[in-house]
């Protein structure tokens, strides 16, 4: 079950919660008036269910009937149940807030805490109501207001645990609800004397185990055969020898599929698993538990035939022998107890072979004792996991909450549905006795007469069930325990002849004419205080004997299962009294029940289920009045307003409704209750709408409260100007004073640190200067801590100067002058920075020029310091044709027509050729390519030789001043005649251009010698004579050798 609330009732809650339930008197148009005292009709049905309707409509789920609080299911989740809301709801009084569960468990746990009496919270209502959601919540609630030490958090996880625990074993899907309770359970809740839980104890009512071995269509066993069936642990449904696939008699009797959508049962498996382990719950206390629940499935599916004398027989052996070993008794025994009956009696053993129907009773007895046992032992289990210590049991008060079945009328009503209803009436008698005593006393107390309430008093009900030798109960037992055959017909012939004159009672027997047909012969009604039932009687008889055969708790007591052990004890076989009967089981320990609860404070949660699809936005009306019917609320609510609908402690209604009246507003400083007085003068009640009482005021009628409180709405207006006018002028006054005197500290604080700043800086120029000046002094002297500053200071300041000076061009080799102490770090500086620039200029180069550069550097290293002609070309650049204009043309046909692809011109200049025997001069061209030499004739360019740059084995070159190029050639090259003697007016330029291409450095010999040999076809040799002379010239000499005159 979630709730929430309406935009009128659900903003800002936290505040809201403590403006009182009056403030939401103007908004009962849209969302109802939060308490039905204040209906003003209130004696008619559909005015209750229509207030109930709108607060549903807008989210509002619960209403109070006085100190009764009615909640209606939403169906969905409305975040109303955090822990901030719990906080507002803390130390205020039940009428101070709007309608809440918490509320009602505030009130109940300030009572317990500072009155020291013992509360009780009463929840009832139908299955899918909401009664097990609403105890969580009251448990929440708990758990979030009381102490923080380890004791007391561990006693609330266990109550908390114990919830989920017992909806597994308690709890099954119905037609009505997914996780219907199927037990009645009240839960003692502990507190010590300063109001913190220390522990609690159960009690259980009527455990519905003929649910383990039959479901109606569409609904499901007890949760925890499906969570065991789920489980993911194989090898704990292995030792159990379970599987999800196997067929089980008692789960496949229901239409329901054993996986629902709608159900969790791993992730619920799981919680039980972890609920247990808080509980305490010893490692083999819960293998036996699972494997008490395995047995009964496996019980289910023990079946049996009949033989021609009609005796029963097991079908299969097999599953018997599983079912003992799970047990741990012994097979044959199991076996002869479920096929034979023994009776003994006056000390004779008599036994009797069963028939196959008797046979399959025993097997479902058996079933359900089991079951019903193994949950008594859990709630007992529980009982002592929360059993506080010893030495605080006589300082201790107790919280009880009874989450009961609610009243139940079904098409087919029966033994449970008798016994539940019967439960209703003596709670209904109960709330009818304290509500009217509380009435009387707070009467009694505040000095107004009693007005005696007309109500139905449905004590003649409960006689009629459970009065003793004459009511229902009795004769129920009479009949169970009569000498001979029994029968449920039996049993309703002893009601019709023993209560034929009760008008609370119909049979067919006694009944009208005309409502003949409404009665069949099996069946008898009764007149309940929330309408009539009608019950049929098939299965009484059985159901209230309960027996479960001799030879069964036999074997049972000789098992070795530590649960079976404990709860088929020896004692029961030694015991020749009858068992007491279902019914008067129940009757005894209902009467426990109210003996326990007619001891407390009790407070009142009613339940309502607003459809039967479980959808939430649809509210069934037919269905709604149905509940509101047999939960009596009518009857509650008239015997609420039997006197008057509001009731208020003086200084509390002083306090809201003051501002209505001249003579008490602002304040009125007498008694509040000559205050209050003078209030409903000025409002000018009548006498009769209100009595004044010694603490509180009681007015009678609603619309004296609506008028009351509609006038304060409409004062509100008036007040909040008047407000508004004096905390603006307040604010703004007290903000000016603030703002002034934070102006005149802020300055008194900003010319302080300003002075001492200013302080602080001339003392510490003159402490550096005084520094400053001594290192200056002491400069050249030892280092001391003063001229190392000093020196450092000078060091910074030269850095500085250096940044705004350095030279802006690589070639300007400037640098500032430096201190003697910075010399070193000058020069270091110094060639970084031109080696900088150097990096910056090499980077900003051009494709070009950086390809003179790497011509330039090669030329460097080649004749440098050795050829004489060197220093009058480093300055100029070079070119990568030297040819005349005219011979361009020539130039680029000859790339075209004769270069071969790949091969790409890189320099041409004009040379002069001299023939290898005569030394005659011819004008050549020579084209050098990146894979060959070519020598052209300069008219036509005709190519006269061709050389690869791989044949050319050396280039020689004078030291002097010429231009002589002798290129040698490898003597098998007979077709060039030997080698190549030129004469070129840029030769270092031309060898630079053919070292580059050929990549060979060593190639070029510079002679320094005045004879110099060349090679002639034929192996024979010529020479080239260096001679000076007073201008350059080449010629043949007077010995035929080629004269070079260099000056």
């Amino acid at each position: 079950m979630q709730a929430g609330h309406s935009p009128g009732e659900r903003v800002g809650l936290a505040t809201h919660v403590h403006s009182g339930m009056e403030s939401s008197l103007q908004s009962r148009d849209v969302a109802g008036v939060h308490d039905f005292v204040l209906l003003e009709n209130y004696g008619s049905e559909d005015a209750f269910i229509n207030n109930l309707q709108k607060r549903f409509n807008t989210d509002i789920i619960y209403t109070y009937i006085g100190p009764v609080l009615v909640s209606v299911n939403p169906y969905k989740n409305i975040p109303i149940y955090t822990d901030d809301v719990i906080k507002t709801y803390r130390n205020i009084h039940y009428f101070e807030a709007i309608p809440h569960i918490y509320a009602v468990t505030n009130t109940a746990y300030q009572a317990l805490k500072e009155e020291n009496k013992d509360q009780c919270i009463l929840i009832s209502g139908e299955s899918g109501a909401g009664k097990t959601e609403a105890s969580k919540k009251i448990l929440q609630c708990i758990a979030v207001t009381t102490g923080r030490t380890n004791q007391v958090e561990s006693v609330k996880e266990k109550l908390l645990q114990s919830t989920p625990l017992l909806e597994a074993f308690g709890n099954a899907k119905t037609t009505r609800n997914d996780n219907s309770s199927r037990f009645g359970k009240y839960m003692d809740i502990i507190f010590n004397y300063i109001g913190d839980t220390i522990g609690g104890s159960l009690l259980n009512y009527l455990l519905e185990k003929s649910r383990v071995v039959m479901q109606a269509p569409g609904e499901r066993n007890f949760h925890i055969f499906y969570q065991l069936l789920s489980s993911s642990d194989a090898s704990l449904l292995d030792s159990l020898h379970l599987s999800p696939n196997t067929y089980y008699h008692y789960l496949n009797t229901s239409i329901v599929s054993m996986k629902d959508n709608e159900i969790d049962d791993i992730g619920q498996f799981r919680v039980v698993k972890r609920a247990m382990d808080v509980i305490e719950l010893s490692e083999q206390e819960q293998t036996a538990i699972f494997t008490l629940v395995a047995s009964i499935l496996h019980l289910g599916n023990v079946g049996f035939s009949q033989d021609e004398n009609g005796n029963a027989s097991i079908n299969a052996p097999e599953t018997i022998a599983t079912v003992a070993k799970l047990l741990a008794c012994d097979a044959a025994q199991l076996t002869h107890a479920l096929e034979k009956k023994t009776i003994i009696a006056r000390g004779d053993s008599v036994t009797t072979p069963l028939n196959k129907e008797l046979a399959m009773y025993a097997r479902d007895a058996l079933a359900k004792a089991i079951y019903d046992r193994m949950f008594t032992w859990l709630v007992q289990r529980l009982n002592s996991s929360l059993r506080p210590v010893d030495d605080e049991f006589n300082r201790t008060k107790v919280m009880g909450i009874l989450d009961i079945y609610g009243f139940e009328i079904f098409g087919k009503n029966s033994f449970e549905q008798f016994c539940i209803n019967y439960c209703n009436e003596k709670l209904q008698q109960l709330f009818i006795e304290l509500t009217l005593k509380s009435e009387q006393e707070e009467y009694f107390r505040e000095g107004i007469e009693w007005v005696p309430v007309q109500y139905f008093d449905n004590k003649v009900i409960c006689d009629l069930i459970e009065e003793r030798h004459k009511g229902i109960i009795s004769l129920l037992d009479e009949e169970c325990l009569r000498p001979g055959d029994t029968s449920d017909m039996g049993f309703l012939n002893k009601m019709s002849i023993n209560l034929v004159d009760h008008k609370h009672f119909v049979s067919y027997s006694k009944a009208e004419r005309t409502m003949l047909k409404q009665i069949p012969r099996d069946e008898f009604q009764l007149v309940h205080y929330a309408g009539k039932v009608t019950y049929s009687v098939h299965g009484f008889v059985d159901k209230n004997n309960d027996l479960l055969f001799r030879n069964l708790i036999e074997v049972m007591a000789s098992t070795k299962n530590t649960i079976t052990k404990a709860v088929f004890t020896e004692k029961e076989l030694e015991s020749k009294k009858r068992p007491e009967t279902a019914a008067s089981q129940f009757k005894k320990s209902l009467n426990k029940l109210m003996q326990i609860l007619v001891t407390k404070d009790p407070s009142y949660v009613r339940c309502i289920k607003p459809n039967n699809e479980q959808t939430s936005g649809i509210f069934d009306e037919q269905l709604v009045r149905h509940q509101v019917q047999y939960l009596g609320l009518m009857e509650n609510l008239r015997v609420r307003r039997a006197g008057f609908a509001y009731r208020r402690t003086y200084d509390v209604f002083l306090k809201r409704y003051k501002s209505l009246c001249p003579g008490t507003w602002p304040n009125f400083n007498g008694d509040p209750k000559d205050g209050v007085a003078l209030l409903t003068q000025h409002l000018q009640y009548n006498k009769y709408e209100f009595s004044m009482g010694k603490t509180k005021i009681f007015i009678r009628y609603p619309k004296t409260l609506f008028m009351t409180e509609d006038l304060f709405q409409l004062k509100k207006n008036d007040l909040a100007t008047l407000i508004q006018r004096k905390y603006k002028t307040h604010a703004a006054r007290k903000n000016f004073l603030k703002m002034r005197w934070a102006a005149i500290v802020m300055q008194k604080y900003i010319r302080r640190f300003l002075a001492k700043r200013a302080m602080r800086r001339r003392r510490l120029a003159v402490e550096v200067l005084r520094r400053l000046l001594k290192g200056f002094i002491t400069r050249d002297g030892e280092p001391t801590e003063d001229n190392m500053a000093f020196i450092q200071l000078s060091r910074i300041n030269y850095l500085n100067r250096l940044a705004g000076n350095l030279p802006k061009s690589l070639v300007d080799r400037d640098w500032p002058a430096c201190p003697k102490a910075c010399r070193d770090v000058s020069i270091v500086l110094h060639k970084l920075y031109r080696g900088q620039q150097a990096r910056i200029y090499r980077k900003n180069l051009s494709p070009e020029k950086k390809r003179q550069f790497d011509l330039k550097i090669l030329a460097e290293k080649l004749f440098q310091h050795k050829k004489k002609s060197y220093t009058s070309t480093h300055l100029t650049p070079f070119e990568n044709v030297r040819l005349p204009s005219e011979l361009h043309q020539h130039k680029t046909q000859y790339e075209t027509n004769q270069l071969v692809p790949g091969e790409k011109l890189m320099y041409c200049t004009n040379i002069t050729k001299y023939d290898r025997h005569g030394y005659s001069p011819r004008d050549r061209a020579l084209l050098v390519t990146n894979k060959a030499i070519h020598i052209v004739d300069i008219k036509g360019f005709k190519v006269k030789h061709k050389l690869s740059l791989e044949s050319i084995t050396e280039l020689v070159v004078t030291a002097e001043m010429d231009g002589l190029l002798l290129i040698r050639i490898p003597l098998e090259l007979k077709k060039d005649k030997g080698d190549l003697i030129l004469q070129c007016a840029h030769v270092i330029e031309c060898v630079t251009f053919i070292v580059d291409a050929v990549k060979k450095p060593n190639i070029l010999k510079i002679a320094s010698t005045s004879m110099i040999s060349h090679n002639i076809i034929g192996g024979k040799e010529g020479q080239i004579e260096v001679t000076a002379g007073s201008e350059l010239g080449f010629g043949k000499g007077k010995t035929g050798h080629l004269v070079v005159t260099v000056n």
